[in-house]
């Protein structure tokens, strides 16, 4: 991208935010991040901290920005199914605050789908050309927002499970959540056989794709792009490896697999394959993850022992 672009990231002080904001501010763009709580990045940027949902707030936030990253995101709940009763809620942030950046933006804006929004009817590998039937509140919302970035000329990155090291807010996703569990020394489990495939990508190669789709905006226009490994990894053997790799970084045994009943809120998604192919977007722009996932397990465990040595350091343990 030319030096100097003026990147305005909302949510940029989120999990996968921050890390976008620090690549770009790394290739030399002029990043702006936005969030309520911005904190200071460390990185240079400028930093506005704004309620986004506030009438005016989005156009004053990415007036004079050159490209606009709508990475927000509300769920109601700590994971990523809109909680009951709260869809309006969420629509005012996920569909609502990318209608306003859309209106306001005087450039591209590059907006952060999710390879889920295919549904439960897609194929279990999917390349980008499947035709969407969204079967949760999450992914209607994400296809209602993306919709209209396309239709004004920007494009989406559709992403799977995201995980790694943050910044800024924490990693809440599977990985995460099961290595602070080892950790703990506490038994890892899986529903069922666990024999559902996921891809998963590092959070610093998902900055690098959103960088790419900055540097080639005009090429990626008015069409959602897949981000993935191309490379699925069945849940329990995920599980195994987290457990493996925490034993490693501690000496200590590792914490057996486990498999349990699926819980009640448990849906069809939740036991279905999803691997995403992202040679299109390779072609296009060249990316590819380069993170190997025991790597990227291994300096996720390493950066939750670290925060967790640091925090007792300092008097406050990172809870497991």
């Amino acid at each position: 991208m030319p030096a100097g672009t003026v990147v305005a990231v909302l949510g940029g002080s989120g999990f996968v935010g921050s890390a976008v904001s620090a690549r770009l501010a790394a290739k030399g763009a002029r990043v702006r991040v936005v969030a309520r709580d911005p904190g200071v990045p460390p990185f240079p940027c400028e930093v506005v901290a704004a309620d986004l949902t506030q009438p005016g707030a989005v156009a004053a936030a990415v007036a004079g920005a050159d490209v606009v990253l709508p990475l927000v995101l509300f769920t109601g709940g700590g994971s990523w199914r809109v909680a009951d009763g709260g869809a309006d809620d969420a629509a005012r942030v996920n569909v609502g605050i990318v209608a306003e950046a859309v209106a306001a933006a005087r450039g591209p804006v590059v907006f952060a789908g999710s390879t889920s929004q295919v549904g439960s009817g897609a194929p279990e590998r999917i390349d980008g050309t499947e035709t969407d039937q969204p079967d949760s509140e999450y992914d209607r919302q994400k296809c209602a927002a993306e919709r209209l970035v396309l239709d004004a000329g920007g494009c989406s990155l559709r992403l799977p499970t995201v995980f790694g090291p943050s910044a800024g807010s924490p990693d809440r996703g599977v990985v995460t959540a099961m290595a602070r569990r080892a950790l703990a020394g506490e038994p890892l489990t899986v529903w069922s056989a666990g024999d559902m495939e996921r891809d998963l990508v590092f959070v610093e190669d998902v900055a690098e794709a959103f960088a790419a789709a900055v540097a080639h905006a005009d090429r990626l226009a008015g069409r959602a792009w897949l981000v993935g490994s191309g490379a699925g990894v069945a849940v329990r053997a995920l599980f195994e490896l987290i457990a493996a790799t925490v034993a490693d970084h501690t000496g200590r045994p590792a914490v057996p697999v486990r498999s349990v009943p699926p819980p009640p809120h448990a849906t069809a998604s939740d036991f279905r394959s999803l691997v995403a192919d992202p040679a299109a977007l390779t072609r296009a722009t060249g990316w590819r993850p380069r993170v190997p996932l025991a790597d990227a397990v291994s300096r996720t465990v390493a950066h939750l022992v670290r925060s967790s040595v640091d925090g007792a350091r300092a008097g406050t343990p990172i809870p497991g």
